[in-house]
């Protein structure tokens, strides 16, 4: 294990650490109200600017499961400042992007550079304070996430108003600059395990399971779904992927994914919740901007704020339920919190 920092090279390291965290967290909403914008300025329609955000989440959700293996094959450090330098190159691209598929295949690139920027931050700031100190330092990384969906919206509501949709991506070139700059001069490398092994087999094909899944629910309406040949392709390419997968780990000793795990039904449970709350929140993030400013006419300032505000909840509601765990039962916060989600969506009618 590395040895905590001390005095200023701790402080840089978290103040690379958070910038990492903050860059990765404004991304994940910060397109979000330049949609409509972006748009009418690469030709596209309704659906095929969605893929704006799917397909970052789409990579990074792919890419996060690889991350351990390769920060202890090659180092936190190494892993640490390619994350952040290609992030950063990901999202100049984006910002020249001419064409909707352009857009597209920045965004993928991005998403997969930007999945290991927060659980690398979060051990960097580990390895960076001692055991009685990591409470703080959990606090402190904390805030970081959750600058994203406070801060993204109403500062790429700014950006595109005053300037460009183009510079809710250029407004990470700064920060990667330095970032990667920070973590070269003061972040020290962890120790190396070169014989970790990885089931790749298992992840690209659930991989390739899960991208052809996306790509058939995505085209299937407009194709005409099993009518056109490009869906069977897309449906046959995923059941091959995911027979491929579960036949894989079944069979071998070390899978991509030990099932063994859903033995335990609070886990079951926990992930049953965790996909709806998933569906539920970045279907309603996908479809209310362009509400919000095309239907109902709200200027992209005013949308921004509003978007923000949805932020500003999430973090009052996890400061309030995390004094509430010590008192109340976790399953019935649950129960309480998706009530609340269900009578505000609702309401949104």
């Amino acid at each position: 294990m590395t040895a905590p920092a001390r005095g200023a090279q701790r402080g840089m390291v978290t103040v690379c650490a958070m910038s990492a965290t903050i860059m990765q967290a404004l991304d994940t909403t910060i397109a979000n109200v330049a949609l409509p914008h972006m748009q009418g300025s690469l030709s596209a329609s309704l659906d095929q600017i969605n893929w704006v955000l799917t397909s970052y989440i789409v990579a990074a959700a792919v890419m996060t499961a690889p991350i351990g293996w390769m920060a202890e094959r090659f180092g936190r450090k190494r892993l640490f400042l390619v994350s952040v330098a290609g992030f950063t190159f990901a999202s100049m691209l984006c910002g020249f992007a001419q064409s909707i598929g352009q857009m597209v295949a920045f965004r993928l690139l991005q998403g997969a550079f930007g999945a290991a920027l927060v659980p690398l931050s979060q051990a960097v700031m580990l390895d960076a304070y001692s055991a009685q100190e990591r409470g703080a330092a959990m606090a402190i990384w904390g805030v970081g996430v959750m600058l994203g969906p406070i801060m993204g919206p109403t500062l790429g509501a700014w950006l595109t108003d005053n300037y460009n949709w183009r510079w809710v991506f250029f407004i990470n070139l700064p920060i990667g600059v330095l970032t990667v700059l920070g973590l070269l001069a003061f972040m020290r490398d962890s120790e190396l395990d070169k014989a970790r092994r990885f089931d790749w087999f298992g992840f690209l094909a659930l991989a390739v399971g899960l991208a052809a899944t996306q790509l058939m629910l995505d085209r299937g309406e407009n194709a005409g779904w099993f009518d056109s040949r490009e869906i069977l392709v897309e449906a046959l390419v995923a059941l091959a992927g995911f027979y491929f997968f579960f036949a894989h780990s079944l069979t071998t000793a070390s899978p991509f994914i030990r099932f063994s795990m859903f033995r335990d039904r609070n886990f079951v449970v926990g992930c049953i919740f965790m996909a709806a709350i998933g569906v539920v929140l970045f279907a309603t993030m996908a479809l209310v901007t362009p509400y919000m400013q095309n239907v109902v006419g709200y200027p992209i300032l005013t949308a921004g704020f509003l978007l923000a505000a949805r932020g500003g909840g999430t973090l009052v509601a996890m400061l309030i339920v995390g004094r509430l765990l010590s008192l109340v039962e976790a399953r019935y916060l649950v129960f309480c919190v998706l009530s609340l989600a269900a009578i505000t969506l609702h309401q949104m009618e």
